[in-house]
């Protein structure tokens, strides 16, 4: 997937052994899980399923089965982002980059589930996902970078799911339009937080291509809330985005756009 992946894990006790063998062992698991999701994704390994139906090699009837389940996904995807989301429109075909960051990421965490924790966090660049909460009981604040200076957070969120965030102020111009096939961001970053990071990296994706009219689209989804930061670092949501309390600045960890 061409990124980095972090997991964070906060124990419900001080670590023991056989606590230190789970968590070996899971952690094992969640990095087979992001190995596969590469091994079945990426764009840049010639032998992967989506680069041999990229160029024709393989048709969409015979991809893998967790190809087609992310195909279907992406489908809704597309369908909830008025458009803005289309892997099928991006230059050289298929490609579910948008999508799949977020997916791998969640299945990862997946794999820590009944370990003895309070939480634990898997970071893939900006697209984070959440279980449980920090050792003081509170959600997990998460920091957004400010596009214009990304050293400095332009807006803490406190995070019970997943969180992903979109712009180019890191990667440069990697944002693609899907009705015109060129470059472009009509926002400087866009965040989307909700049950499901797959579709939340997917809805943040339209969300920097299109701009802040997403908006619109994403205000009835249940469970789903978006911020909207433009190129004069004017910021627009919708109505319930999680802000943290300002004195929260301290706790935050930031979220590096994907």
């Amino acid at each position: 997937m061409g990124t980095v992946v972090t997991i964070d894990v906060y124990p419900s006790a001080v670590p023991d052994g056989e606590f230190s063998a789970d968590l070996r062992h899971r952690l094992g698991r969640a990095r087979m899980v992001l190995q596969q999701a590469d091994s079945d994704f990426s764009t840049w390994r010639h032998g992967s399923p989506v680069s041999r139906l990229r160029r024709g090699a393989i048709t969409a009837a015979e991809v893998p089965p967790v190809v087609t389940a992310v195909m279907r996904a992406c489908e809704v995807a597309r369908q909830l982002s008025g458009g803005w989301f289309d892997p099928w429109a991006m230059p050289g075909g298929f490609d579910p980059t948008g999508y799949v960051k977020g997916w791998a990421a969640e299945r990862a965490l997946a794999e820590l589930d009944g370990l003895a924790m309070h939480g634990a966090l898997v970071n893939a660049a900006g697209d984070v996902a959440c279980a449980g909460r920090q050792p003081s009981g509170e959600p997990f604040r998460i920091g957004i970078a400010d596009p214009g200076e990304p050293r400095r957070l332009a807006a803490i969120a406190e995070v019970t799911g997943c969180i992903a965030t979109s712009g180019t102020y890191e990667r440069g111009s990697h944002l693609i339009d899907p009705h015109s096939g060129m470059p472009a961001a009509r926002a400087a970053s866009a965040t989307v937080i909700g049950p499901d990071l797959g579709l939340a990296d997917a809805l943040a994706t339209a969300a920097a291509v299109a701009g802040s009219q997403v908006i619109e689209l994403l205000e009835p989804l249940a469970g789903y809330e978006a911020l909207v930061i433009d190129w004069a670092g004017r910021k627009r949501c919708t109505s319930h985005f999680p802000f943290a309390p300002a004195t929260a600045a301290s706790a935050a960890s930031a979220a590096s756009a994907g």
